[in-house]
């Protein structure tokens, strides 16, 4: 009776254990879902970024308003138009300029004709003079003769350069009027795109005072060539060098990168809010005419300090304080955090050299809830 009493205990024991064990099985929480990438090779490149949004800027960019002051008498281009250098952009009123630039015209050909008058009759006072002289040798003239014929070729031949000189002054003269006429024509400077017009046939503009700035009555702009303009953490600039790549992204066109060139890295540190010191640099955009960017556009620049080739790499945003991940073990459906040891990194990539094997799991959802290490999870 008690060995009978004893078995009983004992299966009802297994029983409760098993039912224990059940009831914990299908009261466990659901797995959790999670992002996973797997660890793969490819390249690596080691960047520095801008610390604030930079700006697109065209090379060449000039906001033009004509020297003197006048009514708009040509407006040949509108907004949008392509012009090429030299191209007229407006033109004030001149008549009263042309007519004094034609009336400098008309008095230089004819000093230009005097000039040759005055030294036509120089030659044949000079030929007269030295037939003088000659006859004179002979003594067949008188000595008082050949004198006056002499001076007189001397004067003549002074009158002649008097005369070149004047047509010279007439000369200078045409090409102050014509400097005059050509202040008020607005040329382009170099081959563009008119962004901007401030003014209408017949209205009148004026020169801006010194020191006050006003709208430019035409905004030309080349954007054949552009640049961005982008402050970068005093900390990263010893690292960047004109001719350095760069990678240029654009919100205007997300998911599309730009590649350039670091052109310019200023000389000196700026100050800027919170104590935060920046300095400025310049990359050149590749290509710009055949992107469609116009200037203005926001900008990032990602300049390429180093790259690796073909390195095993994962996700940065599955790097957590740059030393560990999370590694799914499908097998078992668990997370195991791992230490790893990291190479050369960027904001897309980073360098495993240590601590991952070619093709486990990380996890990129590492700021979900649920997510550590031990815990229960299925891919997405």
């Amino acid at each position: 009776m008690p060995a009978l009493f004893t078995r009983r205990n004992l299966v009802l024991a297994l029983l409760a254990m098993v039912l224990a064990a059940l009831v914990a099985w299908l009261s466990r929480p659901e797995p959790l879902g999670v992002a996973v990438a797997a660890a793969g090779r490819g390249a690596v490149a080691a960047t520095v970024a801008n610390t604030r949004a930079g700006t697109v800027d065209a090379c060449n960019r000039a906001r033009l308003a004509p020297p003197v002051g006048g009514q708009i008498a040509r407006l040949p281009v509108k907004k949008g138009d392509a012009v090429q250098a030299g191209d007229v952009l407006l033109e004030l009123w001149n008549q009263d300029l042309r007519a004094q630039l034609a009336l400098q015209q008309r008095d230089r050909i004819a000093a230009q004709a005097r000039a040759r008058e005055a030294c036509v009759t120089a030659e044949v006072a000079a030929a007269d003079a030295a037939r003088a002289t000659r006859l004179r040798a002979d003594r067949l003239v008188s000595e008082e003769q050949a004198g006056r014929a002499v001076g007189e070729a001397e004067a003549r031949a002074a009158g002649c350069d008097a005369a070149r000189e004047t047509a010279r002054v007439g000369a200078a003269r045409v090409a102050v009027a014509q400097a005059n006429l050509e202040r008020t024509i607005l040329r382009a400077p170099f081959a563009g795109v008119i962004a901007e017009i401030n003014g209408e046939l017949g209205e009148v503009v004026t020169p801006s005072p010194v020191g006050v700035p006003t709208p430019p009555t035409v905004d030309i702009v080349d954007t054949s060539c552009l640049y961005i303009s982008a402050p970068i953490d005093e900390v990263d600039a010893p690292a960047v060098r004109a001719g350095q790549r760069a990678a240029i992204t654009l919100d205007a066109f997300p998911g599309r990168k730009f590649t350039g060139f670091v052109r310019r890295v200023a000389p000196y540190v700026m100050d800027a809010e919170k104590q935060a010191r920046t300095v400025e640099i310049e990359a050149e955009i590749e290509n710009a005419a055949a992107s469609n960017l116009l200037p203005g556009y926001s900008a990032d620049v990602e300049v390429i300090l180093d790259t690796r080739e073909n390195v095993l790499r994962v996700p940065t945003q599955a790097v957590i304080d740059g030393h560990s991940v999370y590694v799914l073990d499908e097998n078992g459906g668990v997370l195991r955090s791992r230490e790893i040891r990291r190479g050369v990194s960027n904001w897309e990539y980073t360098e495993v050299l240590a601590g991952l094997a070619e093709g486990e799991l990380v996890v990129l959802s590492v700021d979900r809830a649920g997510v550590r290490d031990g815990a229960r999870a299925v891919r997405e």
